[in-house]
């Protein structure tokens, strides 16, 4: 029996319904109070605009709603762990299930297997709705909370990398082979040194020879501080049209192979994309802290409940899943500043605390 994972499967039921039950209900009263509270703070601007009412109010929360899920559920998942294992020490079901020949792993065994479906549906869920209602919720925040206009379409102070040499567009305009570019300049450079900058009041795409034609081009020679018309200039041989149309990217806003999609075109014009990456892997860590709650939280499910040491117990497992989420927040800060490499910003907390919360359960319980 001890190297089976569910011996009985009547237990295994009723310990991840128990689990399961409790989670969600805890989730529920956090999103009702914390949603009630957002509500309070922002229904003073959403009113401002005139026109708004009370289908604006309801507008909001159901752009804010799915946010607050996404980001309270491992809170819930780590709060109905210490319920459930507290609740069943103190009615000593840990002690018979131990007495019965489970191991502490089989015991919470129907627990991860229950948060690894929460983060599955939580991963669903925030790749789903939450991207969407974030995208929409920070443009309708961009206007204050009136009528969203229409894009225009047109970029503004647009840098692109060509190899050594570095671009600016004052302005962009079009797309793919029709794209425009208006106040340009070219900073040409040797080993890191500039040469000269080409400054052209437009440009256009030559999609037979794949390079840009800066018309009417001005030349600023650095060494000799000159400057010099040069008509018509042929530039750029190795810049894509669709690098210079590329927008901000919203990292909370895109799922994750759209997400990856424009990393992979900004990291080709040369643009930094490592707070990028940072929360792109965050997007799969993200969710399956989920399945770390129930394992740091299992301190509170072992030990007698009646040497008094219960409470304790169960308030060393809230502090180690709490500090978790600092941990967590923390290190994919440290990412978005480029102290850290990305991966690593994302996955290091998850594998730190893996690793903390089951040589904790071995040391005291196995």
């Amino acid at each position: 029996m001890q190297l089976q994972f569910f011996p009985s499967r009547t237990l295994a039921l009723y310990v991840g319904r128990a689990f399961l039950i409790r989670s969600f209900v805890v989730l529920i009263m956090l999103v009702l109070v914390l949603m009630t509270l957002d509500l309070l703070g922002q229904s003073e601007e959403i009113l401002a605009p005139a026109g708004n009412g009370e289908a604006e109010l309801w507008h909001y929360v159901g752009l804010r709603l799915p946010q607050i899920v996404a980001r309270f559920l491992p809170f819930s998942v780590l709060l109905g762990t210490l319920v459930t294992l507290t609740g069943m020490n103190q009615n000593s079901e840990i002690v018979s299930m131990k007495a019965a020949g489970l191991s502490a792993h089989q015991i919470l065994a129907p627990l991860m297997l229950a948060a690894l479906g929460i983060a599955a549906v939580s991963y669903t869920f925030n790749e789903r709705i939450v991207t969407r209602a974030t995208a929409a919720l920070e443009a309708w925040q961009a206007v204050d909370y009136g009528p969203i206009p229409r894009e225009s379409g047109i970029k503004t102070n647009v840098w692109v990398r060509d190899g050594n040499n570095l671009i600016n567009a004052g302005a962009v305009t079009g797309r793919g082979n029709a794209t425009k570019l208006r106040d340009i300049e070219m900073f040409n450079r040797i080993e890191n040194r500039l040469v000269n900058v080409v400054r052209a009041p437009t440009a256009s795409y030559d999609p037979a020879t794949r390079s840009w034609l800066f018309h009417d081009a001005r030349q600023f020679d650095v060494g000799r501080g000159t400057m010099r018309q040069v008509g018509t200039v042929r530039a750029a041989t190795n810049v894509r049209p669709d690098q210079f149309t590329l927008a901000k990217v919203n990292a909370d806003g895109l799922a994750f192979q759209p997400l990856q999609q424009a990393i992979g075109d900004l990291r080709d014009a040369g643009r930094p994309t490592s707070a990028l990456e940072s929360t792109l892997w965050h997007k799969i860590s993200g969710p399956l802290s989920a399945l770390l709650m129930p394992l740091l939280g299992s301190v509170s499910a072992f030990g007698l409940a009646r040497s008094g040491h219960l409470f304790v117990r169960a308030v060393i497992g809230m502090g180690l899943g709490f500090t978790y989420f600092v941990a967590d927040n923390f290190s994919l800060a440290m990412g978005n500043l480029g102290a850290y490499p990305p991966f690593i910003a994302a996955w290091a907390p998850f594998l730190l605390f893996l690793l903390l919360g089951e040589s904790v359960l071995v040391r005291t319980e196995e």
